[in-house]
């Protein structure tokens, strides 16, 4: 097994993995502290170390909230359980779980990028062991990033101060983390030509944003996109104004509040502060068009053909995202017909005059629109390479009856079902080895099928088309079907298409 590598900085060592054929490196620095004047900045050059670093323990998680507290939230009963888990803004590492005995086993690799909306996560949370995926021939890379106003802060003098990478750090710390793997991965058994980047959620939004940088052509091969993507239903609006000129206008706010008016000496506030008045403030930074790394919606651009062409797969749980117009008069639900302008009335005629009805009626999953709008576009705008399309909903154990909750499929694409408290039974881990073994599958070849671990082909996942928009249904056992839209669903996709440009 691999144990020891050189890597830019230096030499590390990993430890075994609860399986000896595999071998965890936690820790890995793969850029400088963002710390002092590297605060706001695009990642810097890992600062070499000495003698041989052991990468046996996750580094600090970003600076976010303390996890853990908040028993009533369904998240910190799931993972995050842990108030004690060391943070601080020095947050720059990334672990790698390999299975590869040699440096020339030319091994598929997966760059993931964990969920939290831009805010909170980690990559220490139990559902990310890598270990079970590289147990399937896979290089598994976890990569850590700065959050919230560590990350995704904006502030015109940065902008001026830095116009090659005014904001969107935390991205730019995803990209370093691509970018390292293909100067790096070699040495643990990887392949830099064939990398596959994953997330979900907020980590599936950051691989939506990764496609469509145009600073990113040829850096990866195929993308996972989690529960990470949707579209704007019945003409709902932003709550907030999100151009980069708003965002930099609240990084200004953000100083009054402060009270600082330059850089220099917001960079000298402590990171625990820094969180806190963020916090207060009632800010939240995320994803900017800064004209550099995200050049326009990075949704939009999906949806446009501007993006990289690769093999995706994308998918969403039964229960999220799933919501209606919100009318609860006839006179609501007009103007929600007025939304779409010379198609209002083919709207009523299908969603009736009864508000509870149309409500019933327009109830849809965001993701789902999206997949249908995006194939339909890709067919549109020349983009070849297939999407397989998931929809996650098998019976979720647990005194909380809590349905496909958002999140809950992790543990099964991990295969990490042990380190739950739910009692998961014999037909849960038959899923979740199926469903690992799928993902293994598409990092090696952008195809999800294969064999079961007794030898027998799985249910054959065919890819997504307008033609045949074929769905794999991860029920209590895998169920392949063609998920024909109904009324409502074809209207928004085809009102959709017709405003993306």
């Amino acid at each position: 097994m691999i144990r020891q590598v050189k890597i830019e900085g230096g030499e590390i060592r990993g430890i075994p993995a609860a399986d000896p054929r595999v071998t965890a490196f936690k820790g890995v620095p793969f850029a400088a502290p963002p710390v002092g004047e590297n605060r706001w900045r695009a990642p810097q050059p890992v600062i070499p170390w000495e003698g041989v670093k052991e990468c046996y323990t996750f580094a600090p998680i970003s600076m976010q909230h303390i996890p853990g507290l908040d028993l009533n939230n369904i998240y910190s009963r799931e993972w995050n359980v842990d108030p004690s888990i060391p943070m601080s803004e020095d947050c720059l590492y990334l672990n790698v779980w390999t299975p590869a005995k040699t440096p020339d086993e030319k091994l598929p690799v997966l760059v993931w990028f964990f969920g939290g909306g831009l805010r909170e996560g980690n990559t220490a949370e139990m559902e990310f062991d890598g270990e079970r995926i590289a147990r399937r021939g896979v290089v598994v890379v976890t990569v850590n990033y700065r959050l919230n106003v560590f990350g995704f802060f904006a502030h015109p003098q940065l902008t001026k101060e830095q116009p090659d990478a005014p904001a969107n750090f935390g991205h730019l710390d995803q990209q370093a983390g691509i970018k390292w793997a293909i100067r790096n991965i070699a040495a643990f058994g990887g392949d830099p030509t064939n990398i596959t980047i994953g997330g979900q959620s907020a980590g599936g939004g950051s691989v939506v944003a990764q496609l469509t940088s145009p600073q990113n052509v040829g850096l990866f091969q195929k993308a996972i996109i989690m529960s990470g993507m949707s579209v704007s239903l019945y003409n709902q609006r932003p709550l907030m104004d999100n151009s980069f000129e708003a965002i930099q206008k609240r990084g200004v706010e953000f100083f009054d509040y402060l009270g600082v008016k330059t850089l220099e000496e917001a960079r000298k506030i402590d990171e625990v502060t820094l969180r806190d008045k963020c916090e207060a403030f009632g800010g939240f930074w995320g994803t900017a068009n800064d004209g550099v790394f995200q050049v326009g919606n990075s949704s939009e651009n999906l949806q446009a053909g501007r993006r990289m062409d690769v093999p995706l797969m994308i998918g969403n749980t039964s229960s999220e995202f799933k919501r209606g117009c919100g009318a609860k008069t006839l006179e609501e639900l007009k103007k929600v017909a007025e939304g779409f302008g010379d198609k209002a009335d083919e709207f009523m005629k299908i969603v009736g005059t009864d508000p509870v009805k149309a409500e019933e009626i327009t109830a849809v999953n965001g993701v789902q629109i999206a997949v249908r709008a995006l194939k339909r576009n890709d067919e549109k705008n020349g983009i070849k390479s297939p999407i397989y399309y998931y929809v996650f909903d098998p019976e979720i154990p647990g005194w909380d009856n809590p349905g496909t909750f958002h999140s809950s499929d992790l543990w099964f694409f991990f295969e990490t079902l042990a380190k739950c408290w739910r009692p998961f039974v014999g037909k849960h881990y038959d899923l979740a080895r199926q469903m690992c073994n799928s993902w293994a599958y598409f990092f090696k070849n952008g195809d999800p099928n294969g064999n079961d671990a007794n030898g027998e082909p799985m249910p054959e996942w065919r890819p997504f088309t307008t033609a045949e928009p074929n769905t794999m249904r991860w029920g209590d056992a895998p169920e392949p079907f063609v998920y024909e839209p109904d009324a409502i669903t074809q209207f928004l996709v085809d009102d959709y298409c017709a405003k993306i440009k």
